[in-house]
């Protein structure tokens, strides 16, 4: 199913879905990350139900019909917190508004599968999971936990969705995944202070990123921010080298284990990456204190302390965003953003995402189900900021700033053309579980660049596996 997913590499500056443009004022808000390609207008063309994918989140007649379900009770897991926690929340509001059931937040612990199987094994399942994985997803479908989508909440998957976006909650030819949220995982923001007090540019190739990176070192601030504590923002580290190194077959091959992680092509990548994590000078705190900085840190501290930040960048996806909120730095003025750099041919294109799956089938699940495939539920959350919907029916004009609307704009214009994150599509064993796999290998890897071969031998024995089992 992966495999048919196409990674965009028209000529430029991409990022996850876009390429850089070059526009002045609002668009250097996006410094580059993004392309402008045939879209249109804000609806991009596509009024689905009459009246523009706008929604009741701003005051106007709702797309999807919903049923009554006053005394219905619904549990949602997730593993969210914080501000995309209360957003979401607000989300689940105007169901219960519209619908007149009751709706309770579940929050839920990574890895989300062993979380949910404690539910299951206790006979309290949550109605509905947000899986953060796309192997979460096969995983809950072959233990038999996940059920599939009704009618409803097909249509409006077919209506709003690309294929590339429905195939990835497919499993075995039955839809049992809504994408609801989607990440783009190749951006770099950075203090635009700081890179006018050392007079830096943003980089377009891995190679000018370093320079860049020596460049702010030598006007007195380190670099880079690494939230290494949080050993999801490693893999993707390596995904985005991998994937421009590599290339996309390799990427595929790989992300499905029909190569080893002792394949050269990884061991190439791991020394690139190397070059980075392998440079004290270049990291917040080193690697120990990159270990110890948890992502949200990571970014906050590259936005507070005034022209003397802990770091000058932070890679990281669009929703960076809500972590620079909790500053006082201004998007578009303070931070801004540049894609993730071409360490190949072309720059990487990775995206991530957030699937809505059913665990108790019944009216009141379906029915939140078909809610959350609508542009109605997804323009409420992108009114509020730091989230992309991958819903082509969502009105742009429902993003807050101009950096949201392009990126949007962009990942519905990319259609097919993307290629998901790769941990999440691997067993959440070795890919998305805290102390584990190639969170812990990768961790390591940071503590000691030097040894590639051993990064290479203890990822591929996990990935083996987990693969297996």
């Amino acid at each position: 199913m992966h495999s048919t997913l196409r990674t965009r590499t028209a000529a430029g500056h991409t990022t996850r879905r876009t390429r850089r443009t070059a526009q002045a004022a609002a668009a250097a808000l996006v410094a580059g990350a993004l392309t402008l390609t045939a879209c249109g207008g804000g609806d991009d063309g596509k009024d689905k139900d009459g009246d523009g994918g706008k929604g009741t989140a701003s005051g106007g007649t709702s797309t999807v019909s919903l049923p009554k379900l006053d005394g219905t009770t619904l549990e949602v897991a997730a593993v969210w917190t914080g501000a995309e926690q209360a957003n979401f929340k607000k989300v689940l509001a105007e169901f219960q508004k519209r619908t007149g059931a009751k709706v309770t937040f579940v929050p839920a612990q990574d890895p989300i599968i062993n979380f949910l199987g404690s539910k299951i094994a206790g006979g309290a399942p949550p109605d509905v999971a947000m899986l953060p994985q796309v192997g979460a997803i096969k995983q809950a479908v072959d233990k038999k936990w996940a059920k599939p989508l009704g009618p409803d909440a097909q249509d409006q998957l077919a209506k709003n969705y690309a294929q590339g976006w429905q195939d990835l909650g497919a499993v075995d030819g039955k839809q049992y995944g809504v994408y609801y949220k989607a990440a783009n995982k190749s951006l770099v923001w950075y203090n635009a202070k700081v890179f006018e007090n050392a007079g830096a540019e943003e980089p377009g190739t891995w190679q000018d990123f370093l320079r860049t990176a020596q460049t702010v070192y030598d006007s007195g601030v380190t670099p880079v921010s690494v939230g290494g504590a949080d050993g999801w923002t490693l893999t993707d580290w390596f995904e985005n080298v991998y994937l421009s190194q590599a290339g996309p077959e390799k990427y595929d091959q790989l992300a499905q284990h029909e190569i080893k992680w002792t394949d050269p092509s990884v061991k190439d990548a791991l020394t690139t990456l190397a070059q980075l994590w392998g440079n004290k000078n270049l990291i917040a705190g080193g690697p120990d204190g990159a270990l110890q900085t948890e992502f949200p840190a990571s970014v906050t501290q590259t936005f507070t302390g005034g022209e003397q930040p802990k770091a000058g960048m932070v890679y990281e996806g669009d929703f960076v965003a809500v972590n620079i909120a909790e500053t006082k730095a201004k998007i578009g003025t303070d931070a801004k953003v540049f894609p993730f750099p071409a360490v190949g041919d072309k720059p990487p294109v990775v995206s991530g995402g957030d699937a809505a799956v059913i665990l108790k089938d019944s009216k009141g699940a379906q029915a939140l189900a078909t809610f959350l495939a609508s542009p109605d539920a997804a323009t409420i959350q992108a009114k509020l900021g730091g989230y992309l919907s991958p819903n082509k029916s969502v009105d742009l004009s429902a993003y807050p700033n101009a950096v949201q609307r392009k990126m949007a704009k962009s990942l519905i214009a990319a259609g097919d053309d993307f290629r998901f994150d790769m941990s999440d599509q691997a067993p959440q064993s070795f890919g998305g579980t805290p102390g584990k796999g190639e969170w812990k290998v990768l961790q390591d890897f940071l503590k000691n660049p030097k040894d590639v071969a051993g990064a290479q031998k203890k990822l591929e024995a996990d990935a083996a596996a987990a693969y297996k089992d």
